[in-house]
């Protein structure tokens, strides 16, 4: 199914500043891939927090893995789970277990904390073994028996839930998962979703008009519409197409993808509230790759026409590895962990974290799959 995108006449400027190379290959970013993911795991010790951030950085080096079968990246994520023991957070009592927000063991529900059963889930797919997913299961089944919908509260929980409820569907066949996932995104569109602008707040905090932008605009935090956008593209990738709210998925996705197309700034990043760049002006990675990844998702999988999205995504990607990717791998301009665009915060070459460099690392694996079937 192609939808024909409606862009606003804004986005024509960003359009036509492109100038990334049209002889651009597949090589070339096989090549970049592995500089900045040789870089950051060179950096790091595999042995980390379960913690979503980390678990975000891996959702990326695991695509890496199944583009190109490099089994340094399988080894690195394999070795983070076993360190992690193939749980997220460990409180063993479920009585106990807690789902506001918090990082300690008892915030077992709470989803940032569940983000690592992706990866677990992939691990399990390539070897099955059961003790990868036992906790995944154990957690995720005891969250769909009680009554509360609200799990789903924060933008980013979008990305850090939904994909591993369809990755469970898809190993246990019960449908429970799908039903649940659901009733979490229409809680979550209840309070962060905005109709007019086809966008999420980040959560109900940032709602319009009780809060807005420095210009008295909405403010919508790129990395928080990055999360969702993405986890939209990871849900319909893995969401069987018969399933009856497969299309409401789908919708969503196309009326964001056209939102978020039509506020790029023309040198090919979106700065952090989308719809003010003068709230917190400059390039910032995070948000960027995320779009970038699930635009050229959706042009890959014949969702978005290329004729529409082709100039987006390859001026994104020409800020991606001429301004963000830096000669030594290092993936910069990536706001730090926070829950809002945040005027004055400084964002520079040296800015990085994991989270950004898996978002680039999923926005390069869908480049060359652009570039090879291109």
């Amino acid at each position: 199914m192609k939808v024909k995108s409606l862009f606003f006449l804004g986005c024509v400027a960003a359009l036509a500043s492109c100038t990334t190379s049209p002889q651009l290959t597949a090589e070339q970013v096989l090549e970049q891939i592995k500089l900045a993911n040789g870089y950051w795991q060179s950096e790091n010790p595999a042995e980390d927090r379960y913690s979503w951030d980390y678990a975000a950085y891996h959702t990326g080096n695991m695509e890496a893995f199944f583009l190109t079968g490099d089994s340094t990246y399988y080894n690195y994520s394999l070795a983070w789970a076993e360190h992690n023991e193939w749980k997220g957070a460990k409180n063993e009592n479920p009585d106990e277990w807690l789902y506001s927000y918090g990082e300690t063991d008892e915030y077992v529900l709470f989803g940032d904390n569940q983000t690592c059963f992706q990866i677990y889930a992939d691990l399990y797919n390539i070897a099955p073994d059961e003790q990868k997913i036992a906790r995944a299961k154990e957690v995720m089944e005891y969250e769909m028996s009680t009554p509360r919908n609200d799990y789903l509260w924060w933008a980013d929980g979008l990305y850090m839930v939904m994909p591993v409820m369809v990755k469970m569907y898809n190993i246990t066949e019960n449908p429970l998962y799908l039903e649940k996932m659901h009733q979490y995104w229409l809680y979550a569109d209840s309070v962060m979703y905005d109709p007019e602008a086809a966008l999420y707040y980040r959560d109900a905090r940032y709602v319009y008009p009780e809060h807005k932008s420095v210009n008295e605009k909405k403010d919508f935090w790129a990395r928080g519409d990055g999360w969702v956008l993405a986890a939209l593209s990871k849900v319909l990738k893995d969401t069987p197409k018969d399933d009856v709210y497969y299309q409401e998925y789908l919708d969503r996705y196309l009326a964001m993808a056209a939102s978020i197309a039509a506020c790029q700034q023309p040198e090919g990043y979106w700065t952090r509230s989308l719809l003010d760049a003068e709230h917190a002006p400059g390039p910032e990675t995070s948000g960027t790759a995320f779009f970038t990844y699930s635009l050229l998702w959706g042009i890959n999988n014949g969702l978005l026409e290329k004729s529409d999205y082709e100039p987006v995504v390859r001026n994104a990607w020409n800020y991606l590895t001429t301004v963000a990717l830096q000669p030594n791998g290092r993936i910069g301009y990536v706001q730090p962990i926070g829950d809002r665009a945040i005027p004055g915060q400084v964002v520079d070459a040296d800015s990085t974290a994991n989270f950004g460099v898996g978002a680039f690392l999923l926005a390069a694996c869908e480049m060359v799959r652009f570039l090879e079937a291109d």
